[in-house]
């Protein structure tokens, strides 16, 4: 290939990707652009050797409840389409190499949730998920590389998203969360320790917590965490919590009507290490730090959104029917 023309190729990618900067992506390393529909996850679901899902090629559509629970648990690697609002009762348990996606904006799951544990390479997308009787989704017990992206999650009696028991390399992104208390936890239990440290390595990015009250989310033991770019809106009790002498670093991200946007002690944990970068406030309090110095650098790269974009960007694509 001629000088010139892969001069010109590279001119072409540069003015990509500094569209995609202005309309609200981020740049991840690897790829040429990013936008609210990132064909594959960003942040720590791609190390790892990387989350694909279950196989493109075998694609079963489910549309009852029996017919889903047994999807999810074939060992096939394939793609689970949910098609409509499925009744559940109870947690279903979800095999390694699936790929969960909801068909349209409202089709999901009300009545219960997903469990991942001891599984791998697990994407969950465009799902809705209502009432669950416990967790909505919960990945646990040293699940590695999942992708959580565009679902929208309210009104579960315990956590939305709950990451624990030494489970890693996890991308939370897209997101919309609303009418819940407890959002997201990350680090299920002050004595788990030897499970947990070295792993719990999760990205939350580009995410919307509406209403919500607390957990969005609350970390233990985990360094580092990464909170990029979310948007969080009349928060009730406070938005990131970093306790167990975890790592959390929380950047450039929209805080509005938040009057506790980060702490470093919540409950009966010891408190943890949190630093903060360029997070944007509108009638929201201080940001509480703690010893950021302690905080590890953040493994992968990246060209982070402006904070004073993240609202528009998030509210824009966060949610079903952006994929």
């Amino acid at each position: 290939m001629s000088q010139t023309k892969v001069r010109r190729r590279i001119t072409i990618a540069a003015a990509a990707a500094a569209t995609a900067l202005a309309a609200g992506g981020i740049l991840f390393a690897g790829q040429s652009t990013a936008f609210a529909a990132e064909s594959s996850p960003v942040g720590y679901a791609s190390l790892n050797g990387g989350t694909t899902g279950g196989s493109s090629s075998t694609v079963v559509t489910v549309t009852s409840a029996s017919a889903l629970k047994s999807a999810l648990s074939s060992s096939t690697s394939q793609t689970v389409r949910v098609s409509g609002l499925i009744t559940i009762s109870g947690m279903y348990n979800v095999a390694s190499n699936k790929t969960v996606i909801g068909v349209g904006s409202g089709s999901g799951i009300t009545g219960g949730g997903l469990n991942l544990s001891g599984v791998r390479n697990i994407i969950i997308r465009n799902l809705v998920f209502r009432n669950a009787a416990d967790d909505s989704i919960n990945v646990q017990t040293n699940t590695t590389n999942v992708w959580i992206d565009h679902n929208d999650l309210s009104n579960g009696y315990d956590g939305l998203i709950d990451i624990k028991r030494g489970s890693d390399f996890i991308t939370v992104s897209w997101n919309r969360l609303h009418n819940h208390d407890k959002s997201m936890l990350l680090g299920h239990d002050d004595g788990n320790s030897s499970q947990d440290l070295g792993h719990l390595r999760v990205t939350y990015v580009h995410n919307w917590f509406e209403g919500t009250n607390q957990r969005h989310p609350r970390v233990r033991f985990a360094n580092p965490v990464h909170v990029l770019n979310n948007y969080y809106s009349n928060i009730g009790s406070y938005g990131v919590a970093s306790t167990m002498n975890a790592g959390v670093f929380v950047e450039r991200n929209y805080f509005e009507n938040v009057a506790n946007p980060t702490v470093t002690q919540t409950g009966d944990s010891d408190p943890g290490n949190l630093k903060v970068l360029n997070n944007y406030r509108v009638n929201s309090g201080t940001e509480q730090v703690r010893n950021g110095a302690s905080v590890a650098a953040i493994p992968y790269s990246y060209t982070p959104e402006a904070n004073n974009t993240v609202k528009a960007t998030v509210t824009a694509g966060a949610g079903t029917g952006k994929i």
